[in-house]
Parts: structure tokens; C-alpha cells; sequence
């Protein structure tokens, strides 16, 4: 009698799938906060190490990718975030040296004091415990993801979207090689095996486990996870950030921190979207002249009527309230023009999304009025958004650019994956 084939195995049900990884997580957390700076560090080159063995598996896998992203709609620029190129591959490995260089911030004295009665007072950081980073299309936010958590002492589960499902597994994979070669947990590392968004959804409930959700991809994923999260959330929204050129900006430089800040690379979240101009730089010409510069780059231009009337010669769009607040992540722009600082200010409050602004000015006044009156995670004067990067800031990798203001804001690093206690040191005294 011929025996009957095994059955294929039951995938889990989201919510078992969801408990096994937040109770594993927490497993690891716990240890991994009693685990020395030194080896940390050990675990991070490894990481490195065996990324960069890889390198032929993890592109391998990448083109499987690659090859569905045009049944998936990928745009141009999300087909960019999704390319691991032998240089990207080094680039997440150098990361996670960087990472590993850098002062450990667990244990760090935020502040100390000895009060009155003798008590000794000191602020310490700590880790967080476990993160729950879930992002899109970009895979090598995997690697940078994990070298963070674990500089910082915090267990990671990661979730990455379904067009990048085979680099970030590949990429997982490392990760727990270099751990276990490092003698540590791989679970202090987890991938969401698992493309069911219910999976997701089950993990936001866990607050028992899972202490800090980062969501990073659209804006439309970051608010269906603040919608369902039962755990706090920092959000990454879109990054609609601006250039504004004062009436005393330097032409040339003004001309090629646009030009930089538009067209270095436009599928990211710290290119400039929208130029703003004083209304004296379009009568002296350098708003023409910055405009020009953009189009003869290949930039698509939205402007208003003023910006219109004065480059004729451009073809530019008549520039709406829609193109103002979009993150365009193409080589497309919006111009507009303002009367000054407090209508720039009031312009970008209004539409930008508190991610990178910057002004190009000669005046220290008018530089100071822009950053107190701007509110924005990151203020650039006279350089270019594209800087406004965890790596550009000597953070190594980041985890995202915050656009909240609790309780990080801006490029997050190690550090600004702890949290604080307070350690009270006494000799016996009691309160009366």
C-alpha cells in the first residue's frame, strides 16, 4: 500500500506568529541589557564580517527582487531604494563598523548630583528593550536597523515590505550568522518571516512585549500604525523639505546647493521638494537664474505667477496648494515666492512636513530669524537637505529621520535608542 504524502504544513496564525516573536524578543532583551560594551562591538564587525561573505547570495537574492518589481508597480524611485549594489553591500558593513566605533551610550551619565541629605543622584541611559522597526522597500535599513538596536542594547524585530522579501531574509541571515559567531542570541535580530499584514497588526498589540514601534516607508503606512499601535510610535513621515533663498544669498552658491539639494538623488527623503525665493531674487535674477539651472538639469518646475512672469523662456506649471505639499521624490519641483522670512517660515509650516528646511542667506540675523521661526527637526543654512543624514551627522547608520519631537527628533542614532533611569545611591536615610 503506498503510503499518503505528508501534508503541507499550516503556515501560523498571525497572532501565534506575532506571540512567538515579541516572547522571543523579550527573551533576548533581557540578557542583551547585561551584555558588555566590548562585546557588543565584537558582534557588530562580525555582522560586518559575514555581510561582505555574502555579498554574491545577497545580490542574488536582491534580483529576485528586482525582477517582481514591475508587477509590483515599484516607481523609479522606489526600484533605487531596492538596488543592493556591491557598493550598497560595503556601505551597510562599513555601517556597522561605524556603528561599532562610536562611544556606547548605555551606561552614559546624563547628569548627577548629590542632594542635601546626602543621597547620591544619577540619570543613566538604558535600552529601550525591544523595537518594532518596520519599513519598506529599502532593504539595507535591515542591516542598519540591527547595527543600532544592538549598539544601543535593544532586541529588533524587523519587518520589512514584500517587494524586498528575499534581500532582507539574505540579509537577516547575516545578521544571525555574525551574531552566533559572536556567541550572542540571534534572536536579539528577528525578521517577520511573514508578508500578512496581520502579522503586523498583531504585533502593535503586544505591549507587554514590544516597547517602540518605527514605522519608515509612506505616509500611508505610518498612519495605519499609529491607528492600530498599542505601543508607542516615532514616526518618519514624508519628507517634504524646502530651500529657501533669501534676498542676500550668494548666486553661485545659491545656484549650486539647489541644484545639489534637487538632483544628487531624488528618491530620498531629504531632497529638496519646493524653492522659495524672495521676491527680490526675482527681480535681481538669481531666482531665474537658480530656475534655469534646475530645468537645464531636467527638472519638472511648478512655480507661481510671479516666478512665471519673470522666466518666460522656462516652461514651468502653474504651481498649486497640491504641489506645494507633495513629496515628489522625481525630478520635479515646486517655486514659489515670498516676501520675506516670515512668510518663507509661514509658508513651509504650513505645508512642509517638519523634516529638512534650509535657507541660503550672508546675513547671521537672518539665518537665526529662519531657525527660530521654521519648525523643522533640521534647520540647513547655506548647504544643501541632502546633508541632513544620520551618516553626514557621524552617526554611522541611522534608524530614520524623525519628524516628531517625542522623544527623538531629526537623524536617530545609537543614543536615541535608550531611554533613562534613575539610580539613587544612599548610606540608610529615610524619609520623614
Amino acid at each position: 500500500m503506498t503510503a499518503s504524502p505528508a501534508p503541507a504544513s499550516t503556515p501560523p496564525h498571525p497572532a501565534e506568529l506575532a506571540a512567538d516573536l515579541a516572547t522571543r524578543a523579550r527573551a533576548a532583551a533581557l540578557p542583551l541589557s547585561n551584555v558588555g560594551s566590548a562585546a557588543r562591538r565584537r558582534a557588530l564587525h562580525a555582522i560586518a564580517d559575514s555581510l561582505l561573505r555574502d555579498t554574491q547570495t545577497l545580490q542574488a537574492e536582491n534580483v529576485r527582487d528586482l525582477d517582481r518589481a514591475p508587477e509590483l508597480g515599484l516607481s523609479d524611485a522606489m526600484v533605487d531604494r531596492l538596488r543592493l549594489t556591491e557598493a550598497r553591500i560595503q556601505g551597510m558593513a562599513d555601517g556597522m563598523r561605524q556603528v561599532a566605533a562610536q562611544p556606547d551610550p548605555v551606561g552614559e551619565v546624563l547628569e548627577g548630583r548629590t542632594l542635601d541629605n546626602g543621597l547620591r543622584l544619577q540619570k543613566r541611559r538604558v535600552p529601550i528593550g525591544v523595537v518594532l522597526i518596520i519599513f519598506e522597500s529599502r532593504p539595507n535599513v535591515t542591516a542598519d536597523a540591527a547595527a543600532l538596536c544592538l549598539k544601543s542594547g535593544n532586541a529588533a524585530i524587523l519587518r520589512g515590505g514584500k517587494e524586498a522579501l528575499h534581500s532582507n531574509r539574505a540579509i537577516a541571515a547575516a545578521i544571525q550568522a555574525g551574531l552566533k559567531e559572536a556567541g550572542l542570541d540571534p534572536d536579539v535580530v528577528q525578521l517577520v518571516p511573514s508578508t500578512d499584514r496581520a502579522v503586523v497588526g498583531e504585533l502593535l498589540q503586544r505591549d507587554q512585549e514590544i516597547d517602540l514601534c518605527i514605522p519608515r516607508g509612506g505616509e500611508s503606512l505610518i498612519r495605519a500604525v499609529v491607528e492600530q499601535a498599542r505601543i508607542p510610535v516615532i514616526k518618519h513621515y514624508t519628507g517634504n523639505c524646502h530651500t529657501y533663498v533669501h534676498a542676500d544669498a550668494d548666486p553661485d552658491q545659491a545656484v549650486a546647493v539647489c541644484l545639489n539639494a534637487k538632483t544628487q538623488r531624488t528618491g530620498v527623503c531629504n531632497a529638496t521638494e519646493t524653492f522659495l525665493f524672495h521676491r527680490d531674487t526675482v527681480e535681481s535674477g538669481l531666482a531665474d537664474r537658480v530656475l534655469t539651472a534646475l530645468s537645464d538639469a531636467g527638472v519638472a518646475l511648478s512655480a507661481d505667477g510671479p516666478l512665471r512672469q519673470a522666466s518666460p523662456g522656462l516652461r514651468m506649471e502653474k504651481a498649486t496648494d497640491d504641489d506645494f505639499a507633495e513629496e515628489f521624490l522625481s525630478l520635479r519641483a515646486a517655486a514659489g515666492t515670498v516676501d520675506g522670512i516670515d512668510a518663507a517660515a509661514e509658508h513651509i509650516n504650513r505645508f512642509g512636513s517638519r523634516h529638512t528646511d534650509a535657507i541660503l542667506c550672508t546675513a547671521l540675523d537672518a539665518a537665526e530669524a529662519f531657525t527660530q521661526r521654521v519648525d523643522t527637526a533640521n534647520v540647513m543654512i547655506n548647504c544643501s537637505t541632502r546633508f541632513s543624514d544620520g551618516e553626514q551627522y557621524g552617526l554611522g547608520a541611522e534608524i530614520g529621520i524623525s519628524t516628531d519631537k517625542l522623544h527623538a527628533r531629526g537623524p536617530m542614532g545609537a543614543a536615541d535608542l535608550t531611554t533613562y533611569q534613575w539610580v539613587v545611591q544612599g548610606s540608610g536615610q529615610i524619609r520623614t
